[in-house]
C-alpha cells in the first residue's frame, strides 16, 4: 500500500476573519481515501480537526463527530473543499508522473477560427445597444488552404433620436467570447499572441478576469486592455506580453498599480473604436474588417 504525505501551510481570509492553517494530508493511493489534520488559528484560538474520506464530507473534533456544514458558511466550505481537492490532485500528479503536468507546452491554443463551430463561442456588441448606429458581424471565411474568422461592420458616430440612453460617445463594436466553463489558467504563460490581417485600423485586445480589483462602482469582471495594430491586408502575428495589458473600467485606464491574475481568466474580446488608437492608424466612422486565424498563449521566458 502506497501512502503520500503532504504538508500545506496557508493563510486565508474568510468573511471578516483571517485564518492561518497548517494541514497534513495523508493520501492512500490504493483506495483513493484521504485523511488530514488541520490546526487552524482563528480569532486568537486554535481549533483542531480530523477529516476522513472525500465523501461524505464530515469532520470530527474532540467532542465527537458532526457535519461540517453548520460549522462553516457555504462559501467557506467551498473554498475549503477547493484547497483539499487541489492537494489531492497534486498528490496524484506526484505519484503518476507526467512531465506535461509540471512543464506545460510552450504554447497553448485559446481560440482557433478554423470552423463555424468557433462562432458559438462568441457574441457581438456595439453602441447600438445604447442608442448608437454602429453594426458588426462575425463569420468564418472558407478558404481552400485555411479558414479564418472575419470580424467586420460599420462604425457610426450617429445616435438614434429619442433614445433613452444618454450616451456621450458612439462609434464602437466588439466581439467577446462567452464565459469559459470555469476559468482558463494561463499562469504558466507570459504572452498573448494573435494571428491577424488588418485594415489599417487599431484594435483593442481585452482579457477579462475574476473581479478582485473592486474598483469604485465596478461590479462586472475586471478588464485588462492593450492596443493591437496589425498591418493592412497582410497576415501578422501580434505578441502582447501580459504585463502590457492595463487595467481598465468602461474604457478608461485605472490609475493604480494592479497586477493581473492570469490563472483566473474568464474570457477575451477584440474591439474597435472610431476614435483613438495608436499614431498612424486609420480612425473615424466607416467600415472595418479584421481577419483572425487564432489566439494563443505563449511562454517566452
Amino acid at each position: 500500500m502506497t501512502e503520500c504525505r503532504v504538508v500545506l501551510k496557508f493563510s486565508a481570509k474568510w468573511g471578516s476573519h483571517k485564518h492561518d492553517s497548517t494541514i497534513v494530508f495523508s493520501h492512500n493511493c490504493h483506495n483513493e481515501s484521504i485523511q488530514f489534520h488541520s490546526e487552524e488559528h482563528a480569532l486568537g484560538g486554535i481549533r483542531k480537526w480530523k477529516v476522513k474520506d472525500v465523501s461524505p464530507f464530515f469532520v470530527s473534533n474532540c467532542d465527537g463527530e458532526q457535519s461540517l456544514t453548520p460549522l462553516l458558511q457555504q462559501e467557506e466550505m467551498s473554498r475549503f473543499r477547493g484547497i483539499w481537492q487541489a492537494s489531492l490532485n497534486a498528490t496524484k500528479k506526484a505519484l503518476t508522473w507526467n512531465v506535461e503536468d509540471w512543464i506545460p507546452p510552450a504554447e497553448k491554443y485559446i481560440f482557433n477560427f478554423s470552423s463555424k463551430e468557433e462562432l458559438k463561442k462568441w457574441h457581438l456588441y456595439s453602441d447600438a445597444e445604447y442608442g448608437g448606429m454602429s453594426s458588426a458581424s462575425l463569420e468564418i471565411k472558407d478558404d481552400p488552404n485555411k479558414s479564418s474568422g472575419v470580424f467586420s461592420g460599420t462604425l457610426s458616430l450617429d445616435v438614434n433620436e429619442g433614445t433613452k440612453w444618454k450616451i456621450t460617445r458612439s462609434g464602437f463594436c466588439g466581439m467577446r467570447s462567452k464565459k469559459f466553463d470555469g476559468f482558463i489558467d494561463l499562469e504558466a504563460y507570459d504572452t498573448i499572441t494573435l494571428r491577424l490581417k488588418g485594415d489599417g485600423r487599431c484594435y483593442i485586445s481585452t482579457i477579462y478576469t475574476e473581479n478582485w480589483v473592486n474598483s469604485p462602482g465596478q461590479m462586472e469582471d475586471n478588464s485588462w486592455q492593450s492596443f493591437v495594430f496589425p498591418p493592412k491586408d497582410d497576415w501578422y502575428i501580434a505578441k502582447i506580453p501580459l504585463d502590457q495589458y492595463l487595467p481598465t473600467w468602461r474604457g478608461n485606464v485605472i490609475e493604480a498599480k494592479l497586477e493581473m491574475n492570469p490563472s483566473r481568466i474568464l474570457g477575451m474580446s477584440l474591439s474597435v473604436n472610431a476614435d483613438g488608437g495608436v499614431p498612424g492608424a486609420e480612425s473615424g466612422p466607416g467600415d472595418f474588417k479584421l481577419e483572425i486565424d487564432w489566439v494563443k498563449a505563449l511562454r517566452t521566458l
